[in-house]
């Protein structure tokens, strides 16, 4: 089958054994069907009801697979540096690795990266990322081309110290080219990689920015414990406190990576601002940051996303694998194995994701008048079998969570584009990428290495 990509067709339909349109109460549909028309999803239900509203539309069938909306990736950072910074507590693994590796990094370094990830995420089902990153008109060209869907935030550190990060004059200027281009695929947000790297006076002028352009804001906070003693030094508070005083809660959007160390007061008030929350279970554990108490944020009413963090403390960014750790760790923390359930899980890696980034009416679930992000994943294959699709023995969902990866995802389509079938990217040359990275990778460490022999002490570290 020869699919076009570079539009989307006037009509197409989509089926499958299931579909899992990720609306209230988790409906299974057997032999379901998505309508798109443009970009736009037209109608989910029955085969024969769908075919029978748009009989001129062309039918693609997807056999024994999973139809289920787009995976959200609410925290990530291009990169090419995997492998390269193991077995460090996160505030080492910073001053000795990552900001070290910012101060060397040049804009043809950056836009690499974005290629090289957006590939990767697309191969495998995620058609929206949260990606923090540097010099990021490269990441624009690449979304734009590669045709995924993209929230940008740039590293910003606006703090003595911090002058090798991006700057608000650079969030700015970014927001001003490229919020809302490709078709809307492409949003800007503005980001500040921690409080700790930025003035008060920044963060003002921060929140002014999201309301000056309609936008998001995102940062870290609360990934290592260390931070909870820093900000009753430096605030006399907690650190949800200290963003609440430093007015960093107030924008429209709000999203926090990590949230692992927080007490009940905080939880209550992300919930009562109406903040998002990325989970990042596998960089929490690689850095040997904590478990973020999910169960009770998502009790609390708190919008729960599942991010991969970057490729240097996951070292990949496969959310599928990722809902599956999000999950057992989970079940670890509680000492329940009921905890974070696969139907909850599945929620977060889409329409709860989309809801923490506040795109839940574009983005999310399979509903008529949303974007039509829509992935295949196959069933037909050990990790999902036995495959029940009813019944009280009905395994469809724990075997998505607990059984497919990324390389199961046989279609990815985004705004009504398909944009990788069987495993290839159809706008992309996935080995010049890789071949690209390989070579930045090896300069950009040669240029560490120089750097750090100058600095023993590595980076200026906030804690």
């Amino acid at each position: 089958m020869t699919l076009e990509a570079n539009a989307p067709a006037a009509r197409r339909i989509l089926t499958a054994a299931i579909v899992l349109p990720m609306t209230p109460d988790n409906p299974v549909l057997q032999h379901g069907a998505v309508l798109v028309e443009g970009d736009r999803i037209a109608a989910v239900g029955p085969l024969d009801e769908i075919r029978t509203q748009a009989p001129e539309a062309e039918l693609i069938d997807y056999g024994q697979a999973v139809l289920l909306p787009g995976l959200i990736n609410t925290h990530s950072h291009s990169g090419f540096l995997r492998g390269t910074a193991e077995d460090l507590p996160v505030w080492d693994w910073l001053r000795l690795f990552i900001d070290p590796m910012h101060r060397v990094l040049t804009a043809e370094d950056a836009e690499i990266a974005s290629w090289l990830c957006y590939a990767e995420s697309l191969l495998s089902g995620t058609t929206t990322s949260v990606d923090m990153w540097r010099y990021m008109a490269g990441s624009a060209r690449a979304a734009e081309a590669l045709g995924n869907r993209v929230v940008m935030v740039p590293y910003v550190g606006e703090a003595e110290g911090y002058d090798y990060f991006d700057t608000l004059d650079d969030n700015e200027a970014l927001i001003q080219q490229w919020h809302g281009k490709a078709d809307g695929r492409i949003n800007v947000w503005v980001g500040l990689e921690h409080m700790y790297y930025a003035t008060p006076e920044a963060c003002r002028r921060a929140v002014a920015m999201c309301e000056r352009y309609n936008t998001g804001l995102h940062t870290h906070s609360n990934e290592a414990e260390a931070e909870i003693g820093e900000a009753m030094k430096r605030f006399g508070c907690s650190p949800i406190r200290a963003l609440e005083q430093l007015g960093l809660l107030e924008p429209e959007r709000v999203l926090l990576a990590h949230c692992v160390w927080l007490d009940e007061d905080e939880i209550a008030l992300l919930a009562e601002k109406n903040i998002g929350v990325a989970h990042n279970p596998s960089s929490n554990m690689k850095l040997a940051s904590g478990s973020a108490p999910i169960e009770q944020l998502i009790a609390a009413g708190v919008a729960v996303g599942i991010g991969t963090d970057g490729e240097k403390e996951n070292n990949n960014l496969d959310m599928l694998e990722e809902i599956k750790i999000a999950s057992l760790l989970a079940k670890l923390r509680c000492m329940d194995a009921a905890a974070y359930g696969a139907w909850n899980v599945l929620r977060s890696a889409t329409i709860e994701g989309a809801r923490a980034i506040g795109m839940d009416d574009q983005i999310g679930s399979l509903e008529p008048g949303k974007q039509a992000d829509i992935i295949a994943v196959r069933a037909d294959t050990p990790r999902m079998t036995p495959f029940l699709t009813d019944g009280p023995f009905m395994n469809v969902h724990h075997n998505l969570v607990h059984g497919a990866l990324g390389g199961d995802v046989c279609m990815t389509m985004v705004a009504g584009r398909i944009v990788m079938q069987d495993q290839q990217l159809l706008n992309g040359d996935l080995p010049r990428y890789m071949s690209d990275a390989e070579r930045a990778c090896r300069a950009l460490l040669e240029r560490r290495a120089e750097w750090l022999a100058e600095h023993e002490d590595g980076a200026l570290s906030p804690l």
